[in-house]
């Protein structure tokens, strides 16, 4: 299936899906430890940012500050597609819900403070829906 550049066909089609856990971003000052099996790893001057389960971090001793609920936009979305992630963080912003977003090649995907991902994913719906 081809990717989507279409906004309004990305807004319609989104199909988020609340992934189940907790998730955590860690900052790491060198590689990813061994048995360390991150659902997003970013390179950084300063260092290695994971985002892992949360019970893998605990398990390993990784501190981290922020408990994340994390949503997928099911729609093959197109990497240089344009709107999607603006009008996806301003939709949810607007219900106050902070947002931070990683680009798979497929699909989108949503870090979202997990006390709101329930909500996140009911906001996200109606969007798609067209009441949003």
């Amino acid at each position: 299936m081809a990717a989507e550049r279409d906004l309004a066909a990305l807004l319609t089609g989104l199909r988020p899906a609340l992934n189940p856990g907790r998730y955590v971003y860690c900052t790491l000052p060198g590689r990813v430890p061994t048995g360390l099996r991150p659902v997003v790893t970013v390179a950084e001057e300063e260092g290695v940012t994971v985002v892992v389960p949360q019970e893998e971090a605990d398990s390993l001793g990784l501190g981290y500050e922020f408990v994340a609920g994390w949503i997928t936009l099911r729609i093959h979305s197109a990497l240089e597609a344009i709107g999607l992630t603006a009008s996806v963080a301003a939709t949810l912003a607007g219900h106050g819900i902070s947002c931070n977003v990683a680009a798979g090649f497929h699909h989108d995907h949503l870090f979202v403070p997990v006390a709101d991902a329930e909500r996140a994913l009911r906001v996200l719906e109606e969007l798609s829906a067209g009441q949003g």
